[in-house]
């Protein structure tokens, strides 16, 4: 390790220490039970650490309380996909219905819903507007203001970001 990854690690150590406590406290204020509030705490130190060399930090709270913020969106995020799955499953075939089976389209829901995320906002809502709303790429054009050949760009952008991760699938 080198001199500068070491004092970054020890700065976030300091941080940690600091204000660890102070931020479990913040974050209980916005969650329920069943959710490991140290978890997310711990989490947003990893992503501090894992970030470059920074220079002292100036408010060091706002920054904790921005990047677990994130954490909380993303969770939330993905128990919506989780309930939106479950409300679905009545419609899908009885062998859908496995433990295992329901593991993957959960991970692969939550892969596609960060991929998506990463996206442009009109690529991304031509995207659902197609797969979740189901209209056609005429309406989807007037719904955005955009041009057919535009929504057709859009979607295939979007296709070529999610096709390599579908691949990875077994």
């Amino acid at each position: 390790m080198s001199g500068n990854q070491a004092s970054h690690s020890e700065y976030v150590g300091g941080l940690f220490r600091s204000h660890y406590r102070w931020l479990c406290g913040r974050l209980r204020q916005h969650l329920d039970a069943s959710v490991s509030v140290e978890d997310i705490a711990a989490e947003t130190f990893l992503q501090i650490l894992a970030s470059p060399s920074l220079v002292p930090i100036r408010e060091p709270r706002a920054l904790l309380t921005t990047i677990a913020q994130r954490q909380l969106y993303q969770l939330w995020r993905r128990r919506d996909l989780e309930r939106d799955y479950f409300n679905a499953l009545p419609d899908l075939e009885p062998h859908s219905h496995s433990p295992e089976n329901r593991a993957q389209i959960i991970e692969a829901l939550q892969a596609v819903d960060v991929v998506l995320d990463r996206l442009p906002s009109k690529v991304k809502a031509t995207f659902l507007l197609s797969h979740i709303n189901g209209l056609t790429y005429p309406q989807i054009a007037v719904e955005l203001g955009i041009c057919q050949r535009s929504v057709s760009d859009y979607m295939s952008k979007a296709l070529t970001r999610c096709l390599p991760m579908t691949k990875r699938r077994p």
